[in-house]
């Protein structure tokens, strides 16, 4: 990861919370070629030591090298847009504002057992807020029974992990002020991009 020192993130804490803030993560594996997938990713621990876990689906191209002590990498992104540089006071060069956390990670496959613990997991996750959550026992025993066979889990054991968050730092207040003020009036992408780069830099708008 390119992490110029002033937007390198490297606090525990920082890093445990964007994982958990964003668990939809491109999965790369290295095969004849590099591989991607784009999965949920949920998060088991704390800051100090936690690990990964998710599953694929056994027709993935992937699935061949998803095997026990493989290497693998995770990609957590945040939200990130377009900066133009007419939003400053001064003329300077336009720029792309962002957050990421990589992780490399070493793959241990799941038991059975583990898998639905972990997919039961993964819809209580995203399920419990909704109106009338549909919980993974409220799914048809038959349905559970015909799908498991279809997927593949496995647990991410974190070996590295390396934070940036590109977000105006260092930047003219009245520059930062101006950029949280374009952005808020963007899509749902630029409104939280926005909110990232307010908090960042200490809320001085």
């Amino acid at each position: 990861m390119y992490q110029p020192k002033k937007y390198k993130k490297q606090d525990p804490e920082y890093l445990f919370e964007f994982i958990k803030k964003h668990p939809f993560a491109s999965f790369i594996l290295k095969g004849e070629r590099l591989l991607a997938t784009h999965i949920p990713v949920l998060v088991e621990g704390n800051p100090q030591k936690f690990r990964l876990y998710s599953h694929i689906a056994n027709n993935n191209e992937q699935l061949q090298y998803l095997k026990n002590d493989a290497e693998a990498l995770m990609i957590f992104q945040g939200a990130h847009g377009y900066v133009s540089s007419s939003w400053y006071q001064e003329k300077d060069i336009s720029t792309w504002d962002y957050s990421a956390v990589h992780v490399n990670v070493k793959l241990k496959l799941q038991s059975r057992e583990e898998l639905e613990t972990s997919l039961e997991n993964l819809v209580h996750r995203f399920e419990k807020n909704q109106t009338k959550p549909l919980y993974y026992k409220d799914l048809p025993k038959q349905m559970l029974e015909d799908h498991l066979p279809l997927i593949t889990g496995f647990w991410a054991e974190p070996v590295k992990i390396e934070g940036v968050a590109k977000l105006h730092q260092t930047y003219k207040k009245e520059d930062v002020e101006s950029v949280v003020d374009h952005l808020s009036e963007g899509d749902a992408l630029s409104r939280e991009l926005s909110k990232n780069i307010k908090k960042e830099n200490n809320g001085s708008h």
